[in-house]
């Protein structure tokens, strides 16, 4: 699959893919839409000093540097399991530009170490920020543990539809805690139905510049 660096509104960059017309990050600005959707809305949201995260649709990287960097601020323990079927080359992540951009000294050295990881393997980030990559489709994972959050940064549903289907959210809603929840760029309508049929409380929430509206999804009790 053929990839370009490409500029986005904040000036930082993200990844198109010309096949599917389709970027991996909002292209009014990468770095403020995870901001808002992942870390505002996501991480920041909770208040246990030790927080489960899955990532699915791990990309370029992005959210689990964000959230490593959070981790710094909050000194909460985070482990973080990123689901990806089909990797970024390494050499193409080491040419996007977050690091710079991002308020923490430490940036650099952290993207580092997520992008040069091992998949399939336990790696300590910082600190309080463990990752675990896994090079696999979502629905062959099957997990020990439940997630406090589930970030969902899947291609959209225009060109993965069936990465937006109720059976991938039925078993979204399974990996959560109780209470736990899901966060997300997408406020389509039938998701959004979807998630409620499988059990989740939808809030439709304010979305980053350029997007009217994102979706938090909690697991009831």
């Amino acid at each position: 699959m053929a990839l370009e660096l490409k500029k986005t509104g904040d000036s930082s960059l993200t990844l198109y893919v010309p096949d599917l017309d389709e970027h991996y990050h909002s292209y009014h600005g990468a770095l403020q839409e995870a901001n808002h959707v992942f870390i505002k809305n996501g991480i920041e949201a909770i208040n246990s000093q030790s927080v489960r995260i899955l990532e699915v649709g791990f990309g370029t990287g992005l959210n689990a540097l964000l959230t490593a960097c959070a981790s710094d601020k909050s000194r909460r323990e985070i482990n973080y399991i990123g689901v990806e079927a089909y990797p970024v080359a390494t050499d193409l992540l080491g040419e996007l530009n977050y690091p710079s951009l991002i308020e923490n000294d430490n940036a650099e050295a952290y993207y580092e170490r997520i992008i040069h990881d091992r998949w399939g393997k336990e790696q300590k980030i910082s600190k309080t920020f463990t990752l675990t990559k896994l090079e696999q489709k979502i629905e062959k994972c099957e997990f020990e543990k439940k997630f406090n959050l589930i970030y969902f940064d899947a291609f959209g549903p225009r060109v993965q539809q069936e990465m937006w289907s109720d059976s991938i959210m039925k078993k979204m809603y399974d990996c959560l805690q109780s209470n736990g929840f899901l966060v997300t760029y997408c406020a389509q309508g039938q998701f959004k139905r979807d998630l409620k049929k499988v059990g989740f409380k939808v809030f439709s929430m304010p979305g980053p510049p350029g997007k009217r509206e994102m979706v938090k999804a909690i697991k009831n009790k």
